[in-house]
């Protein structure tokens, strides 16, 4: 499959409702790119590390950007953000110096067929992130970044490791989101079924999240994914993974637009297996982004 596929066009929906499914909510994208240009004196004085500024993992900013702001829900259509927020929880392991990718050894084995190891079973404070890792380290032998993606996500036809699974992802995260004062929990009935939803509560965070993924695209754009912050290189590929990467861009002129998704798919075409093995990389990350690519 192109790596490509599902970077399209936007929708002229967006311009007719005033924003594309789950993105900003203000009334028109201009609103929208406005609310991201009032970020911009305050960005500018704030480094991404500060204390002042809410910090969140990666899956809770996946799944921020797959959240309709005003419903606190996902697309009931996007299947994909279920298997990206499992990657998500891998390389957050692998950033916190938790797991690895074990050595090619001789044979200079590829990314795919090489074992997720167990680095460290430090807890980390977060519950997913500490499951997961409970899960890999008890587990053996060792199993390959594929199928614990599979497997955290119950996507797996063996019955034995069925117990693997993380239930509940999209709920737990919100409610870490809850805690953090970023979104709020309200009921919402659907006819045959009451829903607990999470609208958005603090817009601020979301448009922050927002114009971070833009910038890195565009504005500090550096053409060199060795030289990108790890991090937000993974959250783009994952964004792109769970099929939520658009809602970042929807606001954008259709000038910045293009440039974005031009630099997206320069990052999708990349070979793994080579970026991996040059200095200083995390092959965990370039590990699970082949994983969806698969």
């Amino acid at each position: 499959m192109n790596r490509s596929d599902g970077l399209v066009r936007r929708a002229v929906k967006f311009r007719e409702n005033g924003g594309a499914e789950g993105g900003l909510n203000a009334n028109t994208p201009d609103d929208n790119q406005d609310a991201l240009d009032s970020l911009k004196d305050q960005e500018d004085n704030i480094d991404d590390g500060d204390s002042k500024e809410t910090r969140l993992t990666l899956m809770e900013e996946v799944l921020l950007l797959g959240l309709k702001d005003k419903e606190g829900y996902t697309s009931f259509w996007n299947d994909c953000i279920s298997s990206g927020l499992r990657g998500c929880i891998l390389i957050e392991l692998g950033l916190r110096g938790r797991v690895m990718i074990e050595k090619s050894g001789m044979r200079r084995r590829g990314l795919c067929t090489r074992k997720l190891i167990l680095k460290s079973d430090q807890q980390t404070g977060d519950v997913l992130l500490d499951e997961a890792l409970k899960h890999i380290k008890e587990t053996d032998p060792p199993e390959t970044v594929q199928s614990w993606i599979e497997y955290l996500s119950g996507e797996t036809w063996n019955p034995l490791k069925l117990r693997y699974q993380l239930k509940n992802v999209r709920e737990r995260l919100a409610k870490n989101l809850v805690e953090k004062g970023v979104l709020t929990t309200e009921k919402q009935n659907f006819l045959l079924f009451d829903m607990t939803t999470h609208p958005l509560s603090d817009n601020v965070v979301k448009c922050r999240l927002v114009k971070k993924i833009q910038d890195s695209v565009l504005s500090k754009w550096v053409n060199d994914p060795q030289r990108m912050d790890k991090r937000m290189l993974a959250l783009i590929f994952l964004a792109h993974a769970s099929d939520v990467i658009e809602n970042a861009f929807a606001p954008l002129n259709d000038d910045d637009y293009e440039v974005a998704m031009k630099r997206v798919r320069e990052l999708l075409d990349l070979d793994f297996e080579t970026e991996s093995a040059k200095p200083n990389a995390n092959e965990i990350l370039w590990a699970v982004f082949m994983a969806f690519t698969k």
